[in-house]
């Protein structure tokens, strides 16, 4: 039971970061931050799907604390979205610096992380 006070506290600290006005809301785009600031790493997709369950029937552009918490307890305790382990990230490295210098330029950077896998914007 103190573990999941320990947990509740938690995503309440990190929700708070970003309640600006104290009013235990959100702005929606400011949910990624705060579930990876709790050691979590959805996709894009996975992302989407767990804002579904949290927005508001007709989206405000906020987010309640009130839907929030259940799911994100849920979610850290099963244990989703967990970073990729730090073995598994060197060797994905070592396959996209295919010249084995051990560092990837700007624009390969970009090249690799907007045109292949879970692609990301410009931005």
């Amino acid at each position: 039971m103190l573990a999941l006070a320990e947990l509740h506290n938690k995503i309440k600290e990190a929700f708070e970061v970003f309640d600006h006005e104290s009013n235990n809301t959100v702005d929606v785009r400011e949910i990624r931050t705060i579930i990876r600031s709790l050691g979590c790493c959805p996709s894009e997709g996975e992302l989407h799907d767990l804002l579904r369950f949290v927005e508001e029937l007709e989206p405000t552009g906020y987010i309640r604390y009130e839907k929030f918490l259940p799911v994100m307890t849920k979610v850290l305790l099963e244990r989703r979205y967990r970073p990729i382990p730090e073995d598994v990230l060197l060797r994905a490295f070592e396959v996209l610096d295919s010249a084995k210098r051990g560092f990837l330029t700007k624009e390969e950077l970009i090249k690799h992380m907007t045109e292949e896998g879970d692609p990301f914007s410009q931005e």
